[in-house]
């Protein structure tokens, strides 16, 4: 196709993408894949995060794009992330003065430009040789908050340095052996990280039958990335161990904070009673999250979850929410319903497969602008003045949202 066709096949598919009863994120995402991928060589070009998914879908060797797109079992949950938002309408009031908007957000002294976080994906190496550290720059670029993974390709040392020394969390899954669990949290600390983001919700492992089909396709000697004894950083110098302990129970919280000073906050948690007892326990902050899809395969989507758990909370302490976000529209759904802040996991990663650090700026630039535009357009100049009065649950899903 030449440069003429392009683009006038380019201005037909933005309409089709600002015209939902004409085409559906699926065939949308579906065409971009099959028309675009040579196309688009510059970041700045893509419009929204389904062009990105299919583009670094092209890039991506399949091993690892299927240990990033996968659920568990029939990815029931993870579809279920995304359809969720579209349970939920957006209900926008008229003539009010948006001129200037406000969307800065403070939760536990994370000071952030924006509500949108950057979740915690592990060996994001696999995806491109920017990794974490890449993610971190494009984050501090964008005054975006970030949460590292316990399994992050790059160190905490290395990618709270590319944040200048601050804006970090530390996300953290209890080996067990408690004596590595110390030690991880101590070297977080050390390293800058003002908040521990505690795993719960893989207890046992995960059926993760989409990233074994995927690896069935990919016919690379794969050493580099996975032989045996190999290492992430954040297990050097530790004793070996499991990645999990099925035996924590709610006392682990205070043990937790007799041996650090950081935040903890729990990730993970989706039901009403288990805020509660979290509450109790001590925690700080609640993130409310099923893993990407990637733990239970329950069917019930995050944004599903999050209003009886912010009824719960009663703001005793503050709620995030991650989980099947892919517009500006699902951020505003989750803070109208009591989300402080949100978490974004694989559209950053597919910027980043797709296009190293540039990708994800553009990713969070994208939601950025996606946000803001529905702020003004439903009448909130700020993000406290985002409130259930602007949502209608209907009670159902949309499928056609799934792209």
């Amino acid at each position: 196709m030449n440069n003429s066709g392009f683009s006038v096949r380019r201005r037909f598919l933005q309409f089709l993408a600002a015209s939902p009863l004409l085409t559906t994120y699926d065939a949308f995402a579906a065409e971009v894949e099959a028309t675009l991928g040579e196309q688009l060589k510059d970041p700045k070009d893509v419009i929204n995060v389904f062009e990105m998914q299919a583009l670094a879908k092209e890039k991506i060797p399949y091993s690892h794009w299927g240990y990033l797109s996968s659920g568990v079992d029939s990815d029931l949950t993870l579809h279920a992330n995304q359809m969720g938002y579209s349970r939920f309408q957006i209900k926008p009031r008229r003539l009010v003065d948006v001129e200037k908007l406000d969307t800065k957000v403070n939760f536990l002294g994370a000071a952030a430009g924006s509500p949108i976080f950057l979740s915690p994906i592990g060996s994001c190496g696999a995806f491109h040789k920017d990794a974490e550290t890449g993610v971190a720059r494009a984050s501090a670029a964008k005054d975006t908050f970030m949460i590292i993974s316990t399994q992050a390709s790059d160190s905490v040392e290395q990618v709270i340095a590319a944040r200048n020394g601050k804006g970090l969390w530390f996300q953290l899954y209890s080996t067990n052996v408690w004596e590595n669990t110390v030690a991880m949290l101590k070297r977080a600390e050390r390293a800058g990280c003002s908040t521990v983001c505690f795993t719960i919700d893989l207890p046992g492992g995960r059926n993760t039958e989409t990233q074994q089909l995927f690896t069935r396709k990919d016919t690379r000697f794969c050493e580099e990335c996975h032989y045996d004894g190999k290492q992430k950083p954040m297990f050097k110098d530790l004793k070996q161990s499991g990645l999990v302990d099925p035996k924590l129970t709610w006392d682990v919280i205070k043990r937790m904070k007799d041996v650090t000073k950081m935040n903890v906050m729990v990730k993970g948690l989706e039901a009403p009673e288990d805020a509660e007892l979290a509450i109790k326990a001590g925690v700080d902050g609640i993130i409310v999250s099923n893993h990407g899809g990637r733990a239970t395969d329950t069917g019930h989507g995050t944004i599903e979850c999050l209003p009886e758990v912010v009824k719960a909370v009663k703001a005793r302490v503050p709620v995030m929410v991650d989980g099947g976000i892919r517009r500006g529209t699902d951020v505003f759904k989750a803070l109208a319903l009591g989300a402080t802040a949100v978490g974004i996991g694989r559209p950053y990663c597919w910027g980043l497969g797709a296009f190293g650090q540039p990708g994800v700026e553009r990713v969070i630039d994208l939601l950025n602008r996606e946000l803001a535009i529905c702020m003004r357009g439903s009448g909130t100049p700020s993000l406290k003045a985002i409130n259930s009065n602007y949502v209608i649950d209907t009670g159902h899903r949309n499928p056609d949202t799934l792209a």
